[in-house]
């Protein structure tokens, strides 16, 4: 089993015996996409780490979101829960990126490929995608990558 997923069930665990509701509902869900993520498919297999962030963070954003939509709606204690829950999990993921280190992370890509234009955003996007591995939404990454293919 892998180091993550022991954490995840040691920490549900504990956040069941304290009684704590937030914690226990967003830990269960999270497991609970985890195994599901681990039967689908032809076989059935044991995430690795990096797989099992994946799909926390996942969970994440759906939280976020969730929460958005809640706010809009007028539905602010609903969307408190969406919130703590989305910090529950964010603990399990790794330090998100800030806007300098994605910006900088982007432009060396583009260097090292020697692109130019909004053509070459699918190249891009190719090669900053594993090297920003869970620490940077998609939209976000993208949303650089375009800047500064638009601006060379």
């Amino acid at each position: 089993m892998s180091a993550l997923k022991e954490r995840l069930e040691a920490d549900l665990a504990a956040a069941m015996k304290a009684r704590d509701p937030v914690r226990t509902r967003a830990l269960r869900m999270a497991l609970t996409s985890v195994r599901n993520e681990e039967v689908s498919g032809d076989k059935v297999r044991e995430l690795t780490d990096d797989e099992i962030i994946k799909v926390l963070t996942s969970e994440a954003k759906k939280r976020r979101e969730a929460a958005d939509a809640f706010a809009k709606a007028g539905r602010e204690e609903q969307a408190e829960a969406e919130r703590a829950e989305h910090e529950v999990l964010s603990a399990y993921l790794p330090a998100q990126l800030t806007d300098e280190e994605l910006s900088a992370l982007v432009a060396s890509v583009i260097a090292e490929l020697g692109v130019s234009g909004p053509r070459a955003m699918g190249q891009v996007m190719k090669a900053v995608n594993p090297k920003v591995a869970g620490r940077a939404e998609g939209a976000r990454v993208a949303a650089e990558v375009k800047r500064q293919l638009a601006s060379s």
